[in-house]
């Protein structure tokens, strides 16, 4: 699948622009008034790797009951808003569905799988498997850490709280939406590997003054916020 082609903004000609900070670079006036930001993260749908205990690869493509579940998803208003969505093909698939004019922000990328990118857990040594589940927030070899998504995800979500789009749906995966709650929340990223964040599951936050979730919702075929 061809990636979207990128204005200056980072959204195609003739989309609504986003300025969320990573979606544009202009600045409004400071003296504006603060706005009330609400953001829905939407984990991009199932892959042939999330079926069979894969580490991802950016390249997996939606499969066809991934793809079928996108489909039938409803969003609500959310489905009008400004997109923004990783750069992984899954969720540029997701977002070519749901909302067309979605713009690549590079922040929202799944965690990286290092050298375990695209690999099954049968096909790694015990050993190193069980280091890796003993402390998974550590990430995989030459991977990226629980701690370095948060980070990444928080630098994002204030830029977007700076930023003057009122709403905003993002297409990104549970290990983003995870560091997202943990920076939110302000909680070490290792506690949020308690939660569930299956294909299409949404977290809605919102912002005003500071950051607050205010939804936690598993995939649906009608998951509007």
């Amino acid at each position: 699948m061809a990636r979207p082609r990128r204005s200056l903004t980072g959204f195609p000609p003739g989309a609504e622009v986003c300025r969320c900070g990573d979606c544009a670079r202009s600045r409004q006036p400071s003296r504006r008034p603060a706005l009330t930001v609400r953001l829905v993260l939407l984990c991009a749908g199932a892959t042939a790797a999330t079926r069979r205990a894969r580490f991802p690869d950016p390249d997996d493509p939606l499969d066809r009951g991934g793809e079928a579940k996108v489909r039938a998803l409803r969003l609500g208003a959310a489905g009008d808003w400004p997109c923004c969505t990783s750069p992984a093909r899954a969720a540029r698939e997701t977002a070519a569905i749901v909302a067309p004019a979605a713009a690549v922000v590079d922040a929202l990328a799944d965690q990286d799988a290092g050298r375990w990118r695209g690999q099954e857990l049968a096909a790694i040594a015990p050993d190193a498997l069980g280091a890796w589940l003993a402390a998974p927030e550590r990430g995989p070899p030459e991977g990226e850490s629980l701690d370095a998504v948060r980070a990444r995800a928080g630098v994002w979500l204030d830029r977007c709280a700076r930023g003057d789009t009122p709403r905003l749906l993002a297409v990104t995966h549970a290990a983003v939406i995870r560091g997202a709650l943990a920076h939110v929340l302000g909680i070490a990223p290792a506690a949020t590997l308690a939660i569930d964040v299956a294909p299409l599951s949404l977290a809605v936050l919102s912002f005003s003054g500071r950051w607050r979730v205010q939804e936690l919702r598993r995939g649906g075929a009608d998951s509007s916020p």
